[in-house]
């Protein structure tokens, strides 16, 4: 079974920001995506949870500097998108 993706409003934000600065990321971005629609526990993606301050979110790879942070509702099938970007800016808490 699939999930859905949601998309907040501070996501899509963040990602034509992240598509502005990054338009040879598009083809793995929208591939990252459909991976995790498809099987978000699929082992290429690297899906780990997060810790600290982000506890609750997940991390997946775009590649080795980029990542999209989401939260992941099991029951209901979706994925609630958090933010996109390098590791420093996903990373970041404050």
């Amino acid at each position: 079974m699939s999930y859905t993706l949601i998309y907040t409003e501070s996501y899509k934000k963040r990602a034509i920001r992240f598509a502005q600065k990054h338009p040879e990321l598009k083809e793995l971005y929208r591939k990252t995506l459909q991976l995790l629609v498809f099987n978000p526990y699929r082992t290429s993606l690297r899906i780990h949870s997060l810790r600290g301050k982000l506890a609750g979110l997940y991390s997946v790879s775009i590649n080795l500097n980029y990542r999209i942070t989401f939260e992941l509702l099991i029951a209901e099938h979706e994925i609630i998108l958090v933010n996109v970007g390098s590791n420093d800016e996903i990373y970041q808490v404050g």
